[in-house]
C-alpha cells in the first residue's frame, strides 16, 4: 500500500507577508501558512516576536513558538532604517496578502501603508488587525485582546453573578480577530480574482489588476460579533444578559454540575425531547411529564428547581457512571477536558488532532493538529516556528540582493 502523497494546500502559490508581532496578525498568517500560503514573517533583529519568550520554553524559545510560527519564514528587518522600510514594500508589492497588527498610522511613516501600496498595486489585500479599528475616536490607543474582551462584551458575562468578570484562559479576543481577518482575506482573495487578478509588479506591464480592498478587524468588534442575541434582546425587552456562572442564560437546562466523585460534568438538556429524556434517565418522572416543562419558555422561570434537580441526581453518581446513564439516554453530556485528557481521549486519537514532530536536535514534541479537516487539500505543517532570521538571506536573494549587498545589510543592523 503506498502512502498518500502529501498535497501543497489549497493555498499554495498565494505569497503572504506579515507585519505583525504576538497573536492576532501572526495567529490569522499561520492558519494561511498551514494551508499551503508563502508567509514570510518580518521581526525586528533586536530579540523579534515576543512571544518567543513566552510561556515555557525550550532552550530559550517559547514552545508555543513551534506551533504560532510553523511554516512560516522569518525574515529580520529594522524597519526604522529606510533601506529596511524599502525591502518590507518590496515584498508588500509581491504579496497577494499583507497581515499587519501596529497601530493605525505606524505603517503610513513607512511608506506601507494600504493607500500608499494600492497607489501602486490596485490588487493589494491589506489585513489590519487592531484595537479600535482605522477609524473612530479611539483608534489610536493601545489595545490588547483583554480590552476587546471586555469592551465587546465577553467578558461582561463570564463569571457568576456575585463575583467580579472572569477571563477565559487564553487570549479568545485576539484569535477571535485573527479568524475574523483569515475570513475577509478569503473573499478579498476571491474578489480580486474575479475582478481581474494578480498583478504582475515583477515585469511592470500594464494588465487588468483585480480590486484588493483593506479588512480592517477591531479587536472589540470581532468578540462583539461573537455575542449572539445581546443587541436586540436590549434593544426590544431593555434585557442585559449578566454573568449566570455555568449555565447558558435562557436555554434550560445547561450548566455545570458535581459529581458524587467531585468530578464537574456538562449537561446540555435543553431541547424538549432531550429534556424529557434526562428527566426520565434521573428518574424524575414527575418533572419529565410535566406539561409546563415540555418547552424551554415554560423551563426558564423554573431554572433553579431544574438545576437543583439534576445536581441532586449528579451528587449520588459518579462521574462515569453519570456519563453512562446520560449516554444511553441519548442526552448530550461530557466532562470538563484538561490537556492531560485529550491526549489520552479515542476521540482525539482517531481525529488525529495530535502531530508527532521534532525540534533540530531531535527532541520529540507534539503539536497541535491542523482546523479545519479538508477532505481534498488538507493542510499541514511543513516545518515548525523558524530560528530569528533563518530566511533572512533566502528572502533577500530571491528580491535579487547579491551577496555583497547582503553582506553590508548584515554588517550595518539592517537585518
Amino acid at each position: 500500500m503506498t502512502a498518500t502523497p502529501k498535497t501543497s494546500g489549497p493555498l499554495a502559490g498565494i505569497k503572504v507577508l506579515e507585519l505583525g508581532t504576538l497573536i492576532a496578525g501572526p495567529f490569522c498568517s499561520r492558519m494561511l501558512a498551514e494551508f499551503g500560503a508563502d508567509v514570510i514573517k518580518i521581526e525586528s533583529p533586536d530579540g523579534g516576536d515576543p512571544i518567543r519568550q513566552w510561556r515555557v520554553l525550550k532552550d530559550g524559545t517559547s514552545l508555543w513558538w513551534s506551533v504560532q510560527a510553523r511554516n512560516k519564514k522569518s525574515l529580520t528587518l529594522n524597519l526604522k532604517d529606510p533601506r529596511g522600510q524599502e525591502i518590507a514594500r518590496q515584498l508588500a508589492l509581491e504579496a497577494d496578502i499583507i497581515i499587519e497588527n501596529y497601530r493605525p498610522g505606524v505603517l503610513e511613516k513607512w511608506s506601507l501603508g494600504y493607500e500608499q501600496l494600492k497607489a501602486v498595486n490596485p490588487a493589494t489585500i491589506m489585513v489590519r488587525l487592531s484595537g479600535f479599528g482605522q477609524t473612530g475616536p479611539m483608534k489610536d490607543q493601545p489595545g490588547f485582546g483583554a480590552i476587546g474582551e471586555s469592551m465587546g462584551g465577553m467578558r461582561y458575562v463570564s463569571g457568576f453573578p456575585d463575583r467580579p468578570p472572569l477571563r477565559i484562559g487564553i487570549s479568545i479576543g485576539d484569535s477571535v480577530a485573527a479568524l475574523h481577518g483569515v475570513i475577509g482575506a478569503m473573499m478579498a482573495l476571491r474578489h480580486r480574482d474575479v475582478t481581474g487578478g494578480r498583478w504582475n509588479g515583477q515585469t511592470g506591464e500594464a494588465c487588468v489588476a483585480g480590486q484588493g480592498q483593506m479588512i480592517d478587524v477591531a479587536l472589540y468588534e470581532a468578540v462583539f460579533n461573537m455575542m449572539e442575541s445581546l443587541v436586540p434582546e436590549y434593544d426590544y425587552a431593555g434585557v442585559v444578559r449578566e454573568r449566570t456562572g455555568g449555565a447558558l442564560p435562557g436555554i434550560v437546562p445547561s450548566n455545570t454540575y458535581t459529581t458524587g466523585d467531585h468530578e464537574n460534568i456538562v449537561i446540555a438538556g435543553n431541547g424538549d425531547a432531550i429534556f424529557k429524556r434526562l428527566m426520565l434517565a434521573m428518574g424524575r418522572d414527575d418533572l419529565a411529564n410535566d406539561p409546563q416543562l415540555a418547552r424551554n419558555d415554560g423551563r426558564v422561570p423554573r431554572t433553579q428547581e431544574i438545576d437543583d434537580a439534576i445536581q441532586a441526581w449528579c451528587a449520588t453518581q459518579t462521574i462515569d457512571s453519570a456519563l453512562q446513564i446520560l449516554q444511553e439516554a441519548d442526552v448530550p453530556v461530557g466532562r470538563i477536558y484538561s490537556v492531560r485528557d485529550m491526549m489520552c481521549d479515542p476521540q482525539f486519537l482517531a481525529r488525529q488532532m495530535f502531530e508527532q514532530h521534532a525540534f533540530k536536535d531531535g527532541t520529540p514534541i507534539k503539536l497541535p493538529a491542523v482546523t479545519p479537516k479538508l477532505s481534498a487539500t488538507p493542510g499541514e505543517t511543513r516545518w515548525l516556528g523558524p530560528t530569528l532570521g533563518e530566511h533572512t538571506d533566502e528572502v533577500l536573494q530571491a528580491l535579487g540582493y547579491d551577496a555583497a549587498a547582503i553582506a553590508a545589510l548584515h554588517r550595518d543592523g539592517v537585518v
